[in-house]
């Protein structure tokens, strides 16, 4: 798969887009015809109440729906033009442009923190970087991770040594070693204290200075601090999506309204 390098004339264009995208469990629809657009070097934060699709719409944008059983998808999804549900695209390469962390934290018990980064490599496969230029991604990605600092004397200690706050960055630098155009974040605070809820989103804010960031949240003031833009689900449908400010002062529909006032959800 061959995905286009980003033209600085171009920073502003979507990065990743869905066209009439649903997702199905066998029969089911959760997810119903959304086309939306996600702004290179910008937050969107999806938003809704549980159950209405928004986990599921995160993994289709990376191919990881696919791997549920009895999962489909219908419609497109474009990496910088490069459509990834295409004939012969190899979902491999689509992750490795396109990276996720999930709501609990996830390192590999077993490996140390400087494994647990360089982990992120393996998916290069032959090609991976080694030795002197592996120690020096893992360096970068944990420095882009916001934890270099805590970590750096500590490197051949288990992740699971870590809180739970730290080993959630460890797995945001674990995706960020590989380089990817895009981070998709599912609900990444849910399971963290206050403290390390807040290290986290302001780590999302340095992330939207390289690549493009996708949070789903359930929590409305986070989606308020953290993100450019918000789109609103409800059973599957997108209903509306707009600048952040926008679509929590001024949405165009109701349905908007009552659930980010509290009406319902």
């Amino acid at each position: 798969m061959v995905i286009k390098a980003p033209q600085e004339e171009a920073a502003r264009e979507p990065c990743l887009t869905t066209r009439e995208l649903s997702a199905y469990f066998g029969r089911s629809r959760v997810v119903s015809n959304v086309s939306i657009d996600f702004q290179d070097r910008e937050v969107t934060a999806i938003i809704g109440p549980s159950g209405c699709g928004k986990s599921t719409l995160l993994r289709c944008l990376n191919r990881m729906h696919e791997t549920l059983p009895g999962a489909t998808t219908t419609g497109t999804v474009r990496l910088d033009g490069t459509d990834i549900y295409a004939p012969g695209a190899d979902p491999i390469a689509v992750r490795r442009h396109v990276g996720m962390v999930f709501q609990r934290p996830t390192p590999f018990p077993t490996m140390s923190i400087r494994d647990n980064v360089a982990a992120g490599l393996k998916i290069l496969g032959r090609g991976a970087p080694r030795g002197r230029e592996a120690e020096g991604i893992v360096e970068r990605a944990l420095r882009h991770a916001g934890l270099w600092e805590e970590v750096k004397d500590r490197l051949d200690e288990s992740a699971i040594a870590l809180s739970g706050g730290q080993q959630q960055r460890l797995c945001i630098a674990r995706a960020l070693a590989i380089r990817p155009r895009v981070i998709l974040l599912d609900e990444p605070t849910a399971s963290l204290d206050p403290l390390s809820a807040q290290k986290v989103e302001e780590l999302v804010y340095q992330l939207k200075q390289d690549i493009a960031v996708v949070i789903v949240t359930h929590n409305m003031q986070q989606a308020a601090r953290v993100s450019d833009r918000t789109a609103f689900l409800l059973m599957g449908d997108l209903v509306e999506a707009a600048p952040t400010n926008t679509l929590f002062t001024a949405p165009s529909d109701p349905r908007t309204e009552a659930y980010i006032t509290g009406r319902f959800g």
